[in-house]
């Protein structure tokens, strides 16, 4: 018989543990675009500023940390400013592609 399990007894996953380099970066951010949903951009861009040193990161993109920290909590939706800023920061840009393919 197979025991059931939990969700509140899952070990807690934290993507920033898994973010090594900038092919894991870009491709973690383009998954999360393909969901257009921007309360998951913001938590993703905080996964990735915490595996980076979100104090590095606020740095370099010019946000206090603190406000930082509140525009990539889960569920907030950040400014495209602030959205461009820590990719920038991050070493990476957004990138726009059709939709469909032309014949």
């Amino acid at each position: 018989m197979t025991k059931k399990i939990k969700v509140s007894e899952l070990p807690e996953f934290d993507a920033a543990e898994y973010l090594n380099s900038a092919e894991d970066v870009a491709a973690y951010i383009t998954a999360v675009l393909e969901e257009n949903d921007p309360g998951l951009l913001a938590a993703a861009l905080g996964d990735i500023a915490r595996s980076r040193g979100m104090t590095q990161i606020a740095r370099d993109s010019g946000i206090t940390r603190e406000a930082l920290y509140k525009a990539l909590r889960p569920g907030s939706e950040p400014r495209f400013d602030t959205v461009s800023r820590v990719c920038a920061a991050l070493g990476v840009r957004l990138v726009a592609q059709p939709v469909h393919a032309t014949a």
